[in-house]
Formats: structure tokens, sequence, C-alpha cells
């Protein structure tokens, strides 16, 4: 036998009232104030696309815009000025880091490990801006 059937209570049942005690009260809720509540009128005005949605969503895609040309002329500045460097300083060229030449490892490895990080840090504040967004429209 196991210990549940040996109780005598089946599974499902609530307890027998104990007599001079009272039934333990049953609180139901239908809907919960505390919830936020969203508002309806800019998700219709966006949904509508009526000039105030359009001016929330512009202003969206201006500061992902904003923050993708940025990160663009910070990938830019040291795609073009390792080579622009190499070509202009001779000196430059001639140093070598474990038996490979200096430029060749900046040219060759910098970028990838540059534009991996930039990725990141571009998707990380993209969804920031969609985050801010939403939060925004629902409150």
């Amino acid at each position: 036998m196991s210990r549940h059937s040996a109780s005598g209570d089946s599974v499902g049942r609530e307890p027998k009232p104990v007599p001079g005690r009272k039934p333990r009260r049953k609180r139901v809720v239908l809907n919960d104030s505390r919830n936020p509540v969203t508002v309806v009128r800019t998700i219709t005005e966006l949904e509508e696309q009526t000039s105030v949605g359009e001016v929330l969503v512009r202003n969206l895609l201006r500061a992902q815009f904003k923050t993708a040309m940025s990160l663009a002329t910070l990938i830019a500045v040291p795609l073009v000025g390792l080579p622009l460097a190499c070509f202009l300083s001779p000196a430059f060229d001639n140093v070598t880091v474990f038996g490979v030449r200096l430029p060749w490892l900046l040219i060759g490895v910098l970028p990838f490990a540059l534009l991996f990080g930039v990725g990141w840090w571009h998707n990380r504040l993209a969804e920031r801006h969609e985050k801010d967004f939403v939060n925004m429209v629902e409150s």
C-alpha cells in the first residue's frame, strides 16, 4: 500500500472540515487590477498607421540608424587607417611579431575580431532600442 492510499483520503478531494473551525475561504480573482493595462490607443495608432504611429516608428528607425552609422564609422576608421598607415610608414611595414610582419597580422586578424565585437554590440543596442519602444508603447 502506498502512503497516499493509507490516509483514507483520495486524491483531489478536499480535507474534511474540523468541527469548531470555519472552513477556509477561497478567493476568486476574475481580473487582477495590479497588472499593467495595455494602452489600446497607442497600439491602435501603430496598427492603423496614423500620424502618431508613424512618428513613433520613425523615431525607432532613426535611433537604430544612428546606432548603425556610428558603429559603421567605428569600423571604417581602423579598416581604412591600417592599410593607409602601412602605406605611409615604411618603418611600420618592417616590424615582425612571431616571425610574421605586423601589417599582415593587423590587416588579416584584427578586422575579424573587430567585426565580431561590433556586430555583437550592435545587436545588443538594437534589441535595447526595440525593448524601449515596446515599453513606451505598452505604458
